[in-house]
């Protein structure tokens, strides 16, 4: 690796900017309806990555007079892939130990971070961000670092070309910013309702922060900033950071990751407002680099990459085996606390370490630890578990399930079967059968039975409704059902249009929605704009392994206050405490509780 560049400052209140960042990404996260824009965390991290890459890459040129793509490379490595490949089969290993149901495509998975292309693996296999119950990934948060591994290795090469053929720099900070744009005009025009993972993955629709970083750092590079300024020029850098800076945590608090304007530019000017504070921190004249400096931040933004990395398998794991949505808060501060400690472990034994390890005496360094006369038994241990970690990791591997082979679980089994049927029911509107119509008979009085034969109902819904409605629809033969797996509550005013553009829309709606995750008051809004007066009966939620479980009950509570047509259909208090009534992830309805769910949601309709 090359020497350190002279000309070159540390900023310090990167650190800061690099905690603001991570703790909106975590809060999103782990407490999702808390900090409802806390995925713009995301952005920031790729402004000052652009900005400081560029800025050195510059810095190196003028000093040197060339660029080397070598030691850049090298550099980057050390910095980023032991922590990240030890993360990945880390948790693969785990996976193939105690939560198989995630094996699908976990070779695909492993070689798509290996080589930075994941966010294409997770296109190309329609992944969805948004999806946040149902084998869920902990590899989900890993498309940022392979857009960052995109742009390390093409950037260089590309700055070498800039610089060669445009003398002018603000010419080049004007044609990257150009980039920037096409980027995030092209984000804009893609978009066009529903579930928008697409936009969110791909790199030509999420360089454009990246691209404004790096835009910067050609017409506000650190090394030529003045550090004494008159108090009008501070003062007024000052007025852009603390402008800057009140616009990006009021993003954090009302921004939602399910609104149009967020993909119809407004995450690029959200960019635009991360680069002011980018430019106002690296400026020594002003003050934020000083407010952006204290040893708290410093602490967290030295590990904030570790800090991104184990978050989601730390929740993941944390979540299958412990029923966060009884005391979310508890369990957010433990999970925090988890990911912190194992952040440090990897910051103080893994990445500092390897950071400046000569990786030309590897072999050397494993035949000494195993030497029978060594000294170095921690790292006899050390390296004989992240050989057993490998090992157990591949044998994952290469023992991946295919996606069809998965349904042996039983709620994908009921899901996939419970599809089929619902599709055939939505076009034949059959009777029920003698079986079903005696036990029909046990639990409806005749008056009823008569009243749902006839009655014309609309059901809108997630999985849990998946799970249930060719039983719904045996005591509701005319209804007419519209589920869908991962479903959340901003994508139903969507679906309620096409339904009634189709005339598919009763005039009584049965919505059960909020397994995936939380909405506030204007997605609501939405849904009974297009809803009107019709008589709607919302189920809530039995989501404990999910920390908005709670919120979504209060938030369909509320609305059932708000709306006097819509009557709240309260399966959590029924079935809360049965257990036997659900699958093994402690959500969908068994048989046992399809019966007493379909039970409850007829004798509410049908009151």
């Amino acid at each position: 690796m090359g020497k350190r560049l002279k000309s070159s400052r540390y900023i310090t209140g990167f650190d800061g900017l690099r905690t603001l960042a991570v703790i909106g990404v975590i809060l999103y996260h782990i407490l999702p309806q808390s900090l409802p824009g806390g995925f713009l965390g995301v952005p920031i991290f790729f402004v000052v990555s652009g900005y400081l890459i560029t800025d050195l890459l510059i810095q190196e040129k003028e000093e040197r007079g060339f660029i080397s793509i070598k030691d850049f490379y090298l550099r980057r490595f050390r910095r980023l892939y032991p922590a990240l490949l030890t993360m990945v089969l880390v948790s693969s290993a785990y996976i193939t130990l105690f939560q198989r149901n995630l094996l699908v495509n976990i070779r695909g998975i492993i070689l798509s971070n290996v080589f930075y292309v994941y966010n294409w693996f997770q296109i190309k296999h329609h992944e969805s961000y948004f999806a946040h119950f149902g084998g869920e990934s902990p590899f989900t948060h890993l498309w940022s670092l392979s857009i960052e591994g995109q742009f390390y290795l093409l950037w260089p090469l590309l700055v070498i070309l800039l610089l060669a053929f445009i003398k002018k720099k603000s010419m080049i900070a004007l044609i990257i910013f150009l980039g920037a744009f096409i980027s995030a005009l092209e984000m804009a025009l893609l978009y066009h309702g529903g579930d928008p993972s697409r936009l969110y993955y791909g790199t030509d629709t999420r360089m454009f922060a990246i691209l404004i970083g790096a835009a910067l750092a050609f017409v506000w590079p650190s090394t030529k900033l003045r550090p004494q300024v008159n108090t009008g020029h501070r003062r007024f850098l000052d007025g852009i950071g603390a402008f800057a800076l009140a616009g990006i945590i009021l993003s954090f608090i009302f921004a939602s990751a399910q609104a149009s304007g967020i993909y119809h530019m407004g995450m690029f000017f959200f960019s635009i407002l991360s680069a002011l504070l980018v430019a106002i921190v690296a400026h020594p004249g002003g003050d934020f680099n000083r407010l952006f400096t204290n040893p708290l931040f410093t602490w967290i933004g030295k590990r904030s990459y570790g800090i991104y990395l184990y978050q989601f398998p730390v929740m993941i794991f944390y979540e299958s085996k412990v029923k966060v949505g009884n005391h979310p808060i508890l369990n957010a501060v433990i999970e925090i606390a988890l990911i912190l400690v194992i952040s440090e472990l990897s910051y103080r034994y893994l990445e500092r370490p390897l950071q400046f390890f000569d990786y030309r005496q590897t072999l050397s360094v494993i035949r000494e630890a195993f030497r029978k006369d060594t000294m170095h038994m921690p790292r006899r241990y050390a390296l004989s578990i992240a050989g057993l970690v490998v090992m157990v990791a591949l044998i994952g591997a290469l023992m991946q399930p295919k996606s069809n082979q998965m349904q042996a679980n039983p709620v994908q089994a009921t899901i996939a079967k419970n599809q089929a049927q619902t599709k055939k029911n939505n076009q034949t509107k059959a009777k029920p059968s003698k079986k079903v119509q005696a036990n029909l008979e046990k639990q409806l009085i005749q008056k009823q039975i008569n009243q749902a034969q006839n009655m014309s109902l609309t059901a809108v819904g997630d999985s849990v409704l998946v799970a249930t409605s060719p039983s719904l629809q045996d005591i509701f033969p005319q209804m007419y059902v519209d589920a869908q797996v991962g479903r959340q509550v901003y994508m139903v005013p969507d679906v309620l249009k096409n339904l009634q553009a189709q005339g598919h829309l009763a005039d009584t709606v049965l919505l059960v929605e909020g397994t995936n995750g939380a909405f506030n008051e204007e997605q609501l809004a939405q849904i009974m704009e297009v809803l009107g007066k019709r008589q709607v009966y919302w189920v809530n939620v039995h989501v404990p392994t999910k920390s908005w479980q709670n919120s979504v009950n209060k938030g369909i509570k509320e609305a059932g206050r708000k709306y006097p047509n819509i009557h709240v259909i309260d399966w959590y208090d029924y079935s809360n405490g049965h257990e036997s009534w659900f699958y093994n992830d402690d959500v969908h309805p068994n048989k046992v509780g399809t019966d007493k769910f379909t039970n409850l949601v007829a004798q509410k309709i049908l009151k």
